[in-house]
């Protein structure tokens, strides 16, 4: 009989960027729960210490690296450091993004300021750690990007409420879906799956959405609310295990049936 596939990461390395935010927090805490061996990997140290912190109290400790992925050397050093520490890298996470921009109308500065953290160091850290990877002819990237990569905006949502939609969040998330099927095909015969995931509107209670919002896009989905961060986690922790070692170039969208409505 031939062995099960395995949904655990017990005994990978994983290296997740961005950690420190409402997703990439509870993002670090599925991978954690899993077994994997996490490092997280932010500019931001004092966040990141913050993280480890909180992580290490709640009995699921991670290792920390500062990065500047938009510094190719800040990128390479950061892979020497992990291949020394652990040997080799089983996967990665790209949660890392960068949102300067409110709305259309916005100066062109603002455009080029997230070009350099959602385009530029995007595909600056797939090819190092994805090269790093297929050296070892194993290996899977998670790509995090979102529904509004799939779809347009759609201003009745907004309506009454002082929320907006800007337009860099949507060409860089649908750059990063059809980027990670160029990169899937790329690293394919090399033995490195990548895939990406598009979650849809999460609620945030920490700075809850307003009523009337919360209310029309409940209206949107076919589950009738948002998703909770936790939700977004069993998805990107199957992509990464061996329970999926046919599965590249994919595009799960986690969104409550919103896309598919």
């Amino acid at each position: 009989m031939s062995k099960i596939p395995s949904f655990s990461l017990e005994g990978k390395v994983i290296l997740q960027f961005g950690g420190t935010g409402l997703l990439g927090r509870s993002l670090v805490a599925s991978l954690s729960a899993s077994g994997a061996s996490l490092v997280v990997a932010s500019r931001n140290r004092s966040a990141l210490e913050s993280l480890a912190s909180s992580e290490s109290t709640d009995g699921a400790p991670v290792s920390i690296e500062e990065v500047d992925i938009v510094n190719e050397a800040s990128l390479h050093a950061l892979k020497d450091r992990v291949l020394k520490q652990h040997g080799r890298i089983d996967g990665i996470v790209f949660n890392a993004v960068s949102r300067p921009m409110a709305s259309l109308t916005d100066a062109l500065s603002a455009w080029r300021e997230s070009m350099e953290t959602n385009a530029t160091g995007f595909f600056a850290t797939a090819r190092i750690f994805g090269d790093a990877m297929a050296e070892r002819k194993s290996g899977s990237i998670v790509n995090i990007a979102s529904m509004q990569g799939m779809v347009g905006v759609n201003p009745w949502l907004y309506e009454g409420t002082t929320m907006t939609s800007a337009p860099d969040y949507f060409f860089h998330k649908g750059g990063m879906i059809n980027l990670t099927r160029y990169l899937a095909s790329h690293y394919g015969p090399n033995g490195v799956r990548v895939n990406v995931v598009s979650p849809g509107g999460i609620f945030n209670p920490e700075k809850p959405q307003s009523d009337a919002f919360l209310a029309r896009y409940a209206k949107m989905t076919m589950l009738g609310r948002m998703a909770e961060a936790r939700e977004i986690g069993g998805s990107v922790v199957f992509l990464l295990s061996d329970a999926s070692t046919y599965i590249t170039g994919a595009n799960l969208p986690i969104d409550g049936g919103y896309t598919a409505k």
